[in-house]
C-alpha cells in the first residue's frame, strides 16, 4: 500500500468515467473539456492517506492498471471512430469532504468527467456542484442511493451496490435460519450507516425469531468505540451487526469483542472484510462466523489463483500501475472493472460530449466485467440501482471467504 500512498496529487496513465443522463448528441457537437480527437481525461478525488488510505489507494491503482493496459496496446476506440489515450488525474482527499469539494474544484475545468473516487461524505460534499456544472459523477465507490436516483439528478451513478442491498443480503441469510438470535446493531451515525440497518431491517421484518436487542452508533471520527463494544456485549447477542468504514475501528473491534470474551457471528460490510488486511490481524477465527458481501473476485484467495481474470488484474497492478502486492482490499478490483465499464461505454459514444457519454452510460447491460462473481453482472439500465446491484454472501474460513448457502 505503501508504493500506491505516495501517488498523491499527479497525473496517472489510465481511467473512465460513466452513467448518466443528458440530451443525445451529434457527431458535430462542440467536444466537452477533457476529451480531444486522441486523448480523454478523467478525474478521481479519493483518500490516498489517512486511516482509508488502504481502499482509497486502491480506487486508484485499478483504474490506473486497467487503462494503462489499454493504452499500451494503442489506446482506446470510441464509437466515433477515433482511437483515444485514457489519462487520470488523482487529487487526494485524505476522506476529508472539504478537501473533496476542493479537488473537484480544481479538476472540473481539465477532465471530462469525474469517476471511481471512494466515500459517501466526500462524494456528497460535491454532488451539488457537479449537477450544476453538469460535469459527470459515475462509477464512483460509495453506496449511497442518492447517486443512483436519476429522478434527481440525470448526471450521477454509483458502481457498487447500494448499502441497502448489501444490509438486505445479510438479513436475507439470517432469516433463513429457524433458530432464535438476538442481534446487536453498531452503525456508522450517517447515510452509510443508515443505509446499512434499514436494508437489514427490511429483510428481517416479520420474523419473530430475529429480535434487535440493542442499537448504537459511532462518528467517522470517532478514535475508538470500545465504551460501544462494552455495552453491546452485555446484550449477550449472538449476531453482531456492524456496518463500519474505518479500517483501524474495524480491527480494534473485532479484537475489543474478544478481550470482552464476546463471541458473536459479524456481518461486515464489502468495503471493510479485507481478510489480509482486516480479519487476520483483528483475530476473526475466534468468532464462529464472520460474513459479507461480494461481486468481485478475491485474488488473495486460493481458490482463484490461477484464475485468467486474476491473473491479467495482477500483472496490470504491477506494470502499470506500480503496485507490486497482490490487494488486501477489494477497491482495487472494484475500479478495475469500473474501467472494463467504461471501454463498453466509450465504444457506444458517436460524439465527444458529456451529454452523448451520459445517454451512452444507461445502456450497458449484462456485462460481465473482468473478475466479476459468476451471478453478478454490470446493467446501469435499472433506474435507482448503481451499476452493480447483485451480491453474494460469503462465509470467511479462516483464509478467504467462500459461498455462504446458509446461517451458521
Amino acid at each position: 500500500m505503501s508504493v500506491i500512498a505516495g501517488i498523491g496529487i499527479v497525473a496517472l496513465l489510465a481511467a473512465g468515467c460513466a452513467r448518466g443522463g443528458g440530451g443525445g448528441s451529434t457527431e458535430t457537437a462542440a467536444a466537452s473539456p477533457g476529451i480531444t480527437d486522441d486523448s480523454i481525461t478523467l478525474g478521481i478525488t479519493t483518500p490516498l492517506s489517512g486511516p482509508t488510505a488502504g481502499p482509497g489507494t486502491c480506487t486508484v491503482a485499478g483504474i490506473t492498471a486497467y487503462f494503462g493496459a489499454k493504452n499500451a496496446d494503442g489506446g482506446v476506440k470510441f464509437g466515433d471512430g477515433k482511437t483515444r489515450k485514457v489519462e487520470i488525474k488523482a487529487l487526494d482527499d485524505a476522506y476529508d469532504p472539504q478537501k473533496a469539494a476542493a479537488n473537484y474544484d480544481q479538476l472540473k475545468d481539465s477532465v471530462f468527467a469525474m469517476t471511481a473516487g471512494l466515500g459517501t461524505p466526500t462524494n456528497r460534499a460535491w454532488r451539488e456542484a457537479a449537477i450544476a456544472d453538469k460535469v459527470p459523477q459515475v462509477l464512483i465507490e460509495t453506496g449511497d442511493p442518492i447517486f443512483s436516483d436519476s429522478s434527481q439528478s440525470p448526471w450521477q451513478l454509483g458502481f457498487v451496490p447500494i448499502y441497502q442491498n448489501e444490509g438486505a443480503a445479510f438479513g436475507d441469510l439470517l432469516a433463513s435460519s429457524s433458530e432464535n438470535h438476538k442481534v446487536a446493531i453498531l452503525s456508522q451515525n450517517d447515510d452509510y450507516g443508515k443505509g446499512y440497518v434499514e436494508g437489514f431491517k427490511s429483510a428481517i421484518q416479520g420474523h419473530d425469531n430475529i429480535q434487535i436487542v440493542k442499537e448504537l452508533t459511532y462518528e467517522a471520527t470517532d478514535s475508538s468505540v470500545d465504551a460501544q463494544l462494552t455495552e453491546l456485549a452485555g446484550t449477550g447477542a449472538d449476531v453482531f451487526f456492524n456496518a463500519m468504514s474505518i479500517t483501524p475501528l474495524v480491527i480494534s473491534s473485532l479484537q475489543k469483542a474478544q478481550e470482552l470474551k464476546w463471541l458473536p457471528s459479524w456481518f461486515l460490510p464489502s468495503n471493510t472484510s479485507s481478510p489480509t488486511a482486516i480479519l487476520q490481524p483483528g483475530g476473526a477465527e475466534a468468532f464462529p462466523g464472520v460474513y459479507t458481501v461480494s461481486f468481485a473476485k478475491a485474488a488473495a484467495s486460493p481458490a482463484f489463483a490461477a484464475d485468467p481474470d486474476v491473473v491479467k488484474f495482477l500483472a496490470d497492478l504491477k506494470q502499470y500501475a506500480n503496485y507490486p502486492d497482490t490487494p488486501a482490499f477489494p477497491h482495487c478490483a472494484w475500479s478495475y472493472m469500473i474501467g472494463a465499464t467504461l471501454e463498453q461505454v466509450f465504444a457506444k459514444m458517436t460524439a465527444p460530449t458529456r451529454d452523448d457519454f451520459m445517454s451512452k452510460l444507461r445502456t450497458i447491460s449484462g456485462f460481465q466485467a473482468p473478475l466479476m462473481l459468476e451471478g453478478t453482472s454490470v446493467d446501469t439500465t435499472k433506474d435507482g440501482q448503481p451499476a452493480v446491484s447483485s451480491v453474494i454472501v460469503q462465509k470467511y474460513n479462516g483464509k478467504g471467504y467462500a459461498n455462504a448457502d446458509a446461517f451458521g
